[in-house]
């Protein structure tokens, strides 16, 4: 509701009277009780633990707390909904000890609702939901919560029936709520979420909107914190530094990317009990003490050990296993994915799948990969480097680090024990990034798709059909996009429905009146629809993404500009010899060695690896030279990495022209 910056007016101070009353309102419509704590002389409100809730000890400081003295109101206009209907209400302003003044109440709908800076010093006013953090951000973007996207549930709140103010959450940071909404449905009722249809929760107020950018100084919106204590009995409420000795996480921020990664991998029968116990199947070691783990549920700081020794284990296995490469068989840099599906989750020791929901990156003290990353980068076991779109990658290993040389490896699950689907390599296939032997690239699944970003032009056709102007659409969405505009503001010919009507925001946005087609559909006040669908496309700025098996958009930072394509080359040296050379793959997700490496067998040719001429010494472009001429070989090498014809442009340079 707060997308757009409200218009309020001029603050004026609440009469002692009418504060009371709003905070008197306030305790009866949230069923906010107080339990005296004669030990610590504590009131909790309800939700709250262990008088964690800073609620103080009697009715009169209650209500100074959820409204504080001093508090201001003013009236507020804004617009909500797809038809930008103008609402109105009442926004309470105050600050709490040593903080800036900020809305902390708003009045819509003769409804009081908390703002987030509310909810973060009163845990337990409202009921609290669960979504994922990729859910999470789109909520922020003004979106409803479907009733799909709930999690840790059923069962919910009993208090999250219809029509209540509920608070929402991400799985990152569960006790953080960052959304405020009202139910839609009776969330609390329900017994299953997957397979329902319909809205779960409407949001009203986020981190991040215009209400919480608010404040007289024109200062920014306040930082969301990491944890709040009450909200969350199962969000662990120690530092990073309790939970792992002589661990820090460094700075704490969101990624683009989800928090957790889902464990479909082979298990296993043992954990380490000192933190490394057993030994690597198929290798010569005594075998030490096991710790049977079947059926076992873990604490945070286990599952912290756990995926600990699991990066250990598979850096240690890196560098036993290439011992020749100055990298040991990485390649570097190496990306988030990458390092939990190739170091760590085959070296999870696993029992069964019941322990799949338990060893999970998200029941961590980290939360999400990047934190895990970072904890590695404080400890000086790698180096990492945070990119632009915010995924953080490692570009260094220091193998000789005594955490790693001195590692002693515990055994691991036997192959045929697998029962759970793996969505990794598997142990044995385990091997580096540039391995010759061995290339995870084949088989697997790629998809090219183009995006488009508005530009300035067409920002009021967007903003009419409250769609975001920073983000990026496929040609459907955009087409969806017009369209609602066009039903929005009944431009759709009545003679005709292949035509619109041309309004001032089309006139002006689409037809600048250079072009005699232009002039023609100007003059006419009409166009067809398909031709303003094409229009608006070409009033975007394009942009491509690579989509590797099952990763999708919100993962993959868009590139500017037309998708790239993959270049054959044949040319004719030393006289009347051919030579195939291909480059531009890495894209594509598929590796310079590997591939040479396969070609050389396949077409029973010398080959090899080279930096392309031209191309940066930061961001080399490597390039493959097979002799003969090997363009159908190419193909179909290319072809098994999941690369479709469409995207390779082959140039034959013997015969002077393209094919």
């Amino acid at each position: 509701m707060f997308r757009k910056k409200p218009n309020i007016k001029a603050l004026s101070p609440l009469r002692s009277s009418d504060r009371r009353k709003i905070a008197e309102q306030i305790i009866a419509s949230f069923d906010i009780e107080l339990h005296a704590d004669h030990e610590n002389n504590v009131v909790a409100t309800e939700g709250s633990h262990d008088g964690h809730a800073t609620v103080p000890t009697s009715l009169g400081a209650l209500r100074n707390s959820l409204v504080p003295e001093n508090a201001l109101s003013a009236r507020f206009t804004t617009t909500t909904g797809p038809d930008l209907t103008q609402v109105s209400g009442i926004v309470y302003v105050g600050a709490h000890p040593g903080e800036e003044q900020r809305v902390l109440w708003f009045k819509f709908e003769d409804r009081l609702i908390p703002t987030v800076y509310t909810l973060w010093k009163h845990p337990g006013i409202v009921p609290l939901l669960h979504t994922s953090d990729s859910v999470l951000q789109r909520l922020k973007g003004g979106a409803d919560l479907m009733t799909p996207g709930l999690s840790r549930g059923p069962p919910f709140s009993s208090r999250a029936t219809k029509g209540s103010v509920v608070a929402i959450a991400s799985l990152e940071r569960p006790s953080v709520p960052e959304v405020v909404g009202v139910c839609e449905i009776d969330v609390a009722s329900l017994q299953k979420v997957q397979g329902v249809k319909g809205h779960a929760v409407r949001g009203q107020h986020w981190s991040g909107d215009e209400l919480w950018a608010w404040s007289q100084g024109g200062k920014p919106g306040g930082n969301v914190p990491d944890v709040v204590e009450g909200w969350d009995a199962s969000c662990p409420t120690s530092t990073p530094e309790e939970k792992v000795k002589n661990l820090t996480i460094g700075e704490l921020s969101d990624d683009g990317e989800e928090g957790g990664v889902s464990l479909s991998q082979t298990t296993g029968d043992n954990i380490m009990g000192k933190g490394r116990n057993s030994f690597v199947e198929g290798e010569e070691a005594a075998p030490l003490e096991e710790a049977k783990l079947k059926g076992k549920e873990f604490s945070t700081k286990e599952i912290d050990d756990i995926f600990w020794n699991a990066f250990l284990f598979g850096l240690f296995q890196q560098r036993n296993n290439h011992k020749q490469d100055p990298h040991h068989g990485l390649d570097f840099p190496l990306n988030q994915s990458s390092i939990i599906s190739s170091l760590v989750l085959p070296f999870l020791p696993i029992t069964d799948s019941d322990q799949t929901h338990s060893l999970n990156i998200k029941k961590t003290s980290w939360k999400n990969v990047k934190k895990f990353i970072k904890a590695f980068d404080k400890a000086k076991i790698l180096k990492s480097k945070e990119r632009d779109g915010g995924e953080c990658v490692v570009l260094d290993v220091d193998f000789e680090d005594p955490a790693i040389t001195n590692f002693v490896p515990y055994k691991l699950p036997k192959k045929e024990n697998a029962s759970v689907e793996s969505s990794g390599p598997s142990r044995s296939n385990i091997t580096a990034s540039n391995s010759s032997s061995k290339d995870d690239t084949i088989g697997q699944k790629l998809s090219l798709i183009s995006l488009y970003r508005p530009k300035d032009s067409v920002y009021p056709i967007f903003e009419a059909s409250s769609s975001s102007v920073k983000s990026f659409y496929l040609p459907t969405e955009l087409r969806s996009i017009v369209t609602s505009y066009i039903e929005s503001e009944s431009l759709i010919s009545d003679d005709d429905k292949r035509f619109i009507q041309i309004n001032p925001i089309i006139a002006n946005a689409i037809f600048d009146g250079r072009s005699a087609v232009d002039k023609e559909a100007l003059a006419q006040g009409r166009c067809r629809r398909e031709a303003l669908f094409e229009r608006v496309q070409d009033k975007c700025s394009p942009f491509w993404a690579i989509l590797r098996n099952h990763q999708t958009r919100e993962a993959v930072k868009a590139q500017a500009g037309s998708a790239p394509k993959i270049q054959i080359t044949l040319e004719t040296r030393s006289g009347n010899k051919t030579a195939t050379k291909v480059a531009g793959f890495e894209v594509f997700h598929v590796r310079s060695q590997p591939l040479a490496d396969e070609l050389q067998k396949t077409c029973a040719s010398s080959t090899s690896v080279n930096q392309q001429a031209g191309s940066s010494p930061k961001s080399p472009v490597m390039e493959i030279m097979i002799q003969g001429p090997q363009k159908d070989a190419v193909l179909k090498a290319l072809e098994k990495r999941g690369v479709r014809r469409t995207w390779v442009e082959v140039r034959d340079k013997t015969k002077g022209k393209k094919k």
